[in-house]
């Protein structure tokens, strides 16, 4: 199935992270807008978090375990909306796009069909696998199985060349297991010699599932395991893939044919078709591994492997006892996970994974007027404008470092809805028959607009999120902010709000992710995308105070729901320093574009700020957060922020001492 880009992951510094938190209500229709009320300035004035968000605090009680958020509710109302345009696509399509998904949606909510069709879908790659007689013929069987979307052996994606973050590389990485961490297959604890036995009868039960008898079903599970030991062993670390130049090692591809033999990598990427003359390859070590395997293992352990990668790829999508396999080991052994989400989230997230971008026009067309998407892009600007007035005034920044910031602010772009350029249509017809095949058509098809991104300078016409999907990222490699249709609804965005709420909730939210253009994240990519430090000593300096501060104000703060346990300052930083920021700038936008500025505005655009980060969050999530996650709780994230501006105490008419209120020279101010 398709494979995420880890390079342009790490470039790509995002609030979805924000949104992914179990959620117990999920709206099917628009909720009523959070209007803020007349709110009493003294309990305000002693936290505002509670204040702005007790409707919704009493409306969701506190979940038993996990967590729900107003975050998280605009996650599962997104879906629910996917939802209904797939409804409507099944029964009234009305262009090709259309047709295709809602045969996919169809084929897929047909349960009756879907547990008669049984394995049939994979029958086809079976057959091309078992027909492997000799070493020859086992390259060109993985470079088809990557073809439908299943990497097998190694990993191999489109992904930004940083030579030239315009243009994308081909990489060939290390992949082909399945289980998440090399480590696994080789450390010796009892606790993961215990996961590997039940890893070991899983891969038989989807062996036996594929049709091997079971007087041969523990020789081909031991001769599948013993393949992904071999790769696991010759195979890095995975703190060692988290440095994206580390991964990066371009090589020619001419020579790449002799080099690898068994491998076939020059018709591997014919197969793929790709046609550029660089690759990389950044650990050539593991590929000469695996390239002696494929002449020293005989085709039937190749056979029993690729076998069990197939049906372990397909298992989500295919009958009942496939699904419920996959279910027991992927996602209750390895995640925690008790229950499966109802079927049509299912499909949902397959036609997600397979068609997302399809599905993606479809959705921006159906829920982004064209007058919410230019407000927004209005508040956007106006925000940029505010950060680059903040960098040229101030004095964090410095000579030639406060030039490429406002070189850099100049030339950011804001995209907002979904990217501008169309995803080519192009599937075979599906048809309501076969959800299984649906998906390999699907899977192959994304698989080739990934490949045709190889060697063309469009790297910058992609998104690395998909517009159904609330996420409101700043993406480092191409200097511009990407706004997905989704996230452009309650809490964050509603044009019926009053004028400051748009402003508190998503322009502080812009600002929070323009900041980062131009911060310690930000140092490393020039203007013009060259990746560089541009900042001097002196202004690292500068900024290291700055962050030293906040995480010494954050130190000081009780974590909500954990007696004796206090804020991480130091893990939760860089967040901290860009919701400060965020806010700061959003309210200079805000007094320069809205007038004249009313307390009752400028209350609506703190409450708006405050509201989007309502949570409950249980105990043992709570510990778990506190310890690993690097964002502040939400109580924090409205309230400290807040705490830094005096327009705050003004708009609330909050008397010096209240629990809100900052001694001026304690304050603390980004930009």
């Amino acid at each position: 199935m398709p494979t995420l880009r880890p390079l342009a992951c790490a470039l790509l510094v995002a609030l979805t992270a924000s949104l992914t938190s179990p959620v117990s209500l999920a709206a099917k229709k628009k909720p009523a807008a959070r209007k803020p009320a007349a709110t009493a300035a003294a309990a305000a004035c002693k936290d505002l978090y509670a204040d702005a968000n007790k409707g919704w605090l009493t409306a969701n009680p506190m979940p038993e375990s996990g967590a729900i958020s107003a975050l998280g509710q605009l996650n599962a109302r997104a879906l629910e909306q996917q939802r209904t345009l797939l409804d409507g696509f099944m029964r009234a399509p009305q262009n090709e796009a259309q047709k295709l998904l809602g045969d996919f949606w169809a084929s897929g909510l047909d349960e009756a069909a879907v547990e008669a069709d049984g394995a049939a879908p994979i029958a086809p790659l079976l057959k091309r696998i078992d027909a492997i007689r000799s070493s020859k013929d086992i390259a060109p069987a993985i470079a088809a199985l990557h073809q439908v979307g299943i990497p097998v052996v190694f990993g191999f994606n489109a992904d930004l060349d940083l030579r030239d973050l315009d243009r994308h590389l081909g990489y060939f990485v290390q992949g082909g297991l399945g289980l998440p961490d090399p480590a696994y297959y080789t450390r010796t604890d009892a606790d993961t010699r215990a996961l590997m036995a039940r890893y070991a009868d899983y891969m038989r039960k989807i062996l036996r599932l594929t049709g091997v008898p079971d007087a041969e079903i523990e020789t081909q599970t031991a001769f599948a395991l013993d393949v992904e030991k071999r790769i696991a062993e010759a195979s890095r670390p995975l703190s060692e893939l988290r440095d994206p130049r580390r991964n990066f090692a371009p090589v020619a591809t001419a020579g790449l044919g002799k080099q690898y033999r068994n491998l076939q990598l020059d018709a591997f990427l014919k197969a793929q078709g790709v046609s550029d003359d660089t690759v990389s390859i950044a650990d050539p070590a593991l590929f000469s591994r695996l390239d002696a395997m494929l002449g020293q293992l005989k085709p039937a352990q190749w056979q029993a492997y690729l076998r069990w990668r197939v049906g372990d790829a397909m298992a989500p999508y295919l009958s009942r006892p496939w699904r419920e396999t996959a279910f027991e080991f992927r996602n209750n052994v390895l995640l925690g996970q008790h229950a499966a989400p109802p079927r049509w989230q299912q499909v949902l997230d397959a036609i997600n994974l397979a068609a997302g971008p399809m599905l993606g026009r479809q959705y921006t067309a159906a829920y982004l007027p064209d007058a919410t998407r230019a407000q927004a892009g209005q508040i956007a600007d106006q925000v940029r404008q505010a950060l680059r007035q903040a960098i040229e005034q101030g004095e964090l920044l410095q000579g030639s470092a406060k030039a490429e910031a406002l070189k850099k602010l100049d030339a950011l772009t804001i995209e907002i809805g979904a990217p501008a350029r169309e995803p080519e249509v192009s599937l075979q017809p599906m048809g309501r028959g076969s959800f299984g095949s649906n998906m390999l058509i699907a899977a192959t098809w994304r698989h080739r607009l990934e490949m045709r991104r190889i060697g063309k300078g469009n790297a910058g016409r992609r998104w690395d999120v998909l517009p159904q999907q609330p996420a409101l990222a700043y993406d480092l490699a191409h200097n511009r902010l990407i706004v997905t249709a989704a996230m452009l609804q309650l809490p964050v965005f509603d044009p019926s709000m009053p004028a400051g709420h748009p402003y508190g909730a998503f322009g502080a939210l812009v600002g929070h992710e323009l900041s980062h253009a131009i911060d310690a994240i930000g140092r490393h990519v020039d203007a013009d995308g060259t990746v560089r430090d541009w900042w001097s000593r002196e202004d690292a300096e500068r900024w290291q105070r700055k962050a030293d501060a906040v995480a010494a104000f954050y130190d000081r703060l009780p974590y909500p729901g954990l007696p004796d346990t206090r804020v991480n300052g130091t893990l939760t930083r860089d967040e901290n320093m860009a919701d400060m920021a965020g806010l700061t700038m959003a309210h200079a936008a805000l007094k320069s574009h809205v007038t004249p500025l009313e307390n009752a505005t400028l209350r609506s655009f703190y409450i708006g700020w405050a509201q989007l980060w309502a949570q409950q969050v249980s105990s043992d999530e709570a510990r778990l957060r506190a310890a690993q996650d690097v964002r502040a709780p939400g109580l924090w994230r409205a309230n400290a922020p807040a705490m830094q501006q005096a327009d705050f105490a003004t708009a609330f008419g909050c008397k010096p001492g209240a629990p809100m209120v900052l001694k001026p020279d304690a304050r603390i101010e980004i930009f």
